[in-house]
């Protein structure tokens, strides 16, 4: 797997914890974290994560808007939306503002995973 920088935004320090440890285990690094959507822009600029894990429900700037921003970076990353929150709508969203995948909480070690290994998969089209 090559990617494996990892930057972990979430405004739960518990979550942010939770993954960070189930990531470590698998050989991930996460080289930055971030309590709300607006850190996540600035640390994925400072950080250059080859992975940003996203909260939708952050304060400050939600995870959808991060999203956005981070997108327009044009850095060569993918982004992943985390939340509890499961409704159709929000899942499109996020993958509208440039998710490429989509974890619910509370995670579990194996759907983490395989979200980011789907990574990996070249895009079809």
């Amino acid at each position: 797997m090559a990617a494996r920088r990892i930057l972990i935004a979430d405004d739960v320090a518990f979550f942010r914890q939770t993954l960070k440890d189930l990531l470590a285990g698998e050989g991930f690094e996460v080289v930055a974290e971030a309590s709300n959507g607006a850190e996540a822009v600035e640390m994925t600029k400072a950080h250059a994560p080859d992975i940003v894990l996203l909260d939708v429900v952050m304060p400050e700037k939600n995870g959808l808007e991060a999203a956005r921003e981070i997108i327009r970076l044009k850095l060569p990353l993918k982004i992943v939306m985390c939340s509890s929150l499961g409704y159709e709508p929000i899942v499109k969203e996020a993958l509208k503002a440039g998710a490429s995948a989509y974890i619910l909480k509370p995670f579990d070690k194996v759907s983490v995973l395989k979200a980011l290994s789907s990574l990996e998969k070249p895009d079809a089209g």
